[in-house]
């Protein structure tokens, strides 16, 4: 299932990208992005998603 980032709503925080590195990475804009040919069905997605304190990240 595909992940999505808002970046009209991250505000480049970090914190997906510390819960699942393997997913999410911050780019050179300082925003989340998801990582190309991830595995997003990983656990810590879901973590990611509940964890954003703006709610950036869905499904």
């Amino acid at each position: 299932m595909a992940v999505k980032v808002d970046l009209d709503l991250c505000t480049g925080c970090g914190l997906c990208a510390q819960i699942c590195p393997e997913v999410f990475e911050l780019g050179d804009d300082g925003y989340a992005h998801v990582v190309s040919g991830a595995d997003t069905s990983q656990d810590c997605v879901e973590e990611s998603i509940d964890q954003c304190p703006v709610g950036a990240i869905s499904r």
